[in-house]
This record gives C-alpha cells, structure tokens and sequence, in this order.
C-alpha cells in the first residue's frame, strides 16, 4: 500500500508543480521544463526509496515489459498516478481560482501525426534513459539527477509542439477539469507515450541489456 500511496503523492505533486508552472508562466519553455525535471529530483530522492517513483504509467509500463514489475502491481501503480494526477489539477485549479488553464497538452489543427510522432519520440528518449540508468547499480545516487534532466530535456523540445505529456497521468489530470478540446485530443497523450515507451522497452531488451 506504501507504494501505491507514495505513487499517488508523487504525480499529484508532478502535476501540481509542473503544470502549474506552465500556467502562471505562459509555458515560458525553461522555466515549465525545469519545474517538471526538478519535481521528477525531488520525487526520485524522497518516495524513489519505497516505489520507485515511476509518477507515469509510461515508466510502469516499461518496468512491467523489462520483468521487473507484475501484471497486478503495474495496474495498481497506473490507478494510483491517475488518481494523484486528477487531485493535483483539483489542487492547482483550487489554488489559480479557475479551471479553464491547468497546463493541458494539446496540438493545432492538422498537426495530429506530427503530435503523435513527437510524443512517440520524446517518450522514448525518456525512457530509454530511464532503463539505461536504473539499471546499473553503481549509478544509485545519481538516478534521480539523470532522469530529471532527462525529463527537462524533452520538455524543451516539445513543449512548443504537444506541451509536453510523456505521462498519461499527466495529461488525464487537467484535461478531466478543462474538458473541450483537451478532452477531445487526450487520446493522442495516452496512446503515444505508451507506444513510445513500448518500443523504448523492446529496443533496451534487445540491443542494451545484453551488452551490460
């Protein structure tokens, strides 16, 4: 139940911050992509020791396609970031005094395959990185640096195109609040990533792991 819970914190915090950052500075690409990185840091070197602070169904995918989590659990842990995710935009609407911005993903017209393709690649650099660092155990105390500039690193690309989701949980949150055209694009933000992370996990499985 810790880690559950600690998931949950996690990605409320996750979307709390990050996107609220993205709100109150009109997405000014540095600062949203380091408070993002920055609460991927935090996260990793305070409920990282008790659930391994994946705050992205993406991340738990990955983990569960490399055997390294069961069927049972990754279910378990997606609930929990969804639900976190959801009570960080409640938060954060609460706290702007409005729910129409809460740093949703969207994408402009006829742009849908760039998005997706976008969203594809960024997940997988994310977590290829993700897989590459946790698995060698000389790099324990500076997993959560890694990944976090990691997270800072694809931020500052797509952010200008998708806003940046990389998470599902991420993106269900806000989109639930702000309904419209977040709501009706969210499929791209869910689909994507975990492709994304799906062909991250085979390409480690089958070109990196063998080679440690």
């Amino acid at each position: 139940m810790k880690k559950y819970i600690s998931e949950f914190v996690g990605t409320l915090v996750l979307v709390l911050v990050g996107c609220g950052v993205a709100v109150v500075t009109s997405a000014n690409v540095v600062a949203t992509s380091l408070a993002f990185g920055l609460v991927i840091v935090a996260m990793a070197y305070s409920i990282g020791n008790v659930s391994g602070c994946h705050i992205n169904p993406a991340v738990s995918l990955s983990m569960l396609m490399t055997k390294q989590m069961k069927v049972k659990e990754f279910v378990f842990y997606v609930i929990s970031q969804i639900l976190g995710a959801i009570a960080g935009a409640a938060i954060l609407g609460f706290i702007l005094g409005s729910y129409d911005k809460l740093g949703t993903n969207g994408f402009a017209d006829g742009k849908l395959l760039v998005a997706f393709v976008t969203e594809v690649i960024l997940t997988f650099i994310f977590i290829t990185a993700i897989l590459g660092v946790t698995s060698k155990k000389e790099n324990g105390h500076t997993v959560g640096i890694v990944i976090g500039l990691t997270l800072v690193l694809v931020h500052l690309l797509g952010i200008s195109i998708t806003g940046t989701s990389v998470n599902p949980a991420r993106s269900i949150g806000p989109a639930l609040f702000v309904g419209g055209e977040a709501l009706k694009q969210l499929w791209v933000f869910i689909v994507a990533p975990l492709v994304g992370s799906a062909i991250a996990s085979v390409f480690y499985s089958l070109v990196l792991k063998d080679n440690e």
